[in-house]
């Protein structure tokens, strides 16, 4: 069924819409939380509770162009809210692995003086992965994005581990320039 077809379900307040929504997206939306919190009843769990906030969202929101997109992010922040709650030392440091690694690219959120308009930001960084490459840019999504490890992206894309850490660095380089091109003070 069609992205818009499943929001007018929603719209309409049919059970059948999350039905739908679980076959065309419930594989993706488990692997995408189990690539975070890696655990497989925590990923069903993220699954499920990605359902009902989208019950719960649809309306206001009307994602009739970007169902996936506004799914995904809600199971990644569901996601991301069960490491947290869930204490885990070494995914926790992963997570601040990634976070140390783009935060010399990206405003911190809590400098006032670096403070930007979300919507600017998106735009921006949207601008950017424009620029990159096709493998560049799956690689920088996801790594940043799906949070898959170095190891994982180096059998994704048949790239040494050095390789696809070197990739990233200079897609970071990359992304600092063109935020500062942009205006965007880091």
């Amino acid at each position: 069924m069609e992205d818009h077809k499943i929001v007018e379900l929603y719209l309409g307040r049919d059970e059948a819409a999350i039905q739908c929504t679980c076959e065309k997206f419930g594989g993706r939306l488990r692997a995408l939380a189990w690539g975070i919190t890696e655990d497989w009843q925590t990923a069903e769990e993220c699954e499920n509770d990605t359902y009902l906030k989208a019950w719960n969202s649809i309306p206001p929101h009307e994602p009739r162009e970007y169902l996936y997109a506004f799914l995904a992010r809600i199971t990644r922040h569901l996601s991301l809210d069960c490491c947290r709650r869930r204490s885990r030392l070494k995914r926790e440091a992963f997570l601040c692995q990634l976070s140390a690694e783009l935060e010399q690219c990206i405003p911190a959120p809590d400098d006032t003086a670096c403070r930007l308009d979300a919507l600017a930001l998106a735009e921006a960084l949207n601008g950017f992965l424009a620029t990159l490459g096709e493998k560049k840019r799956n690689l920088f999504i996801r790594r940043y994005w799906y949070l898959d490890s170095v190891r994982a992206l180096s059998r994704r894309f048949g790239m040494s581990e050095n390789n696809v850490r070197t990739t990233l660095f200079r897609c970071r380089q990359s992304l600092r320039e063109y935020l500062e091109r942009e205006g965007i003070e880091l």
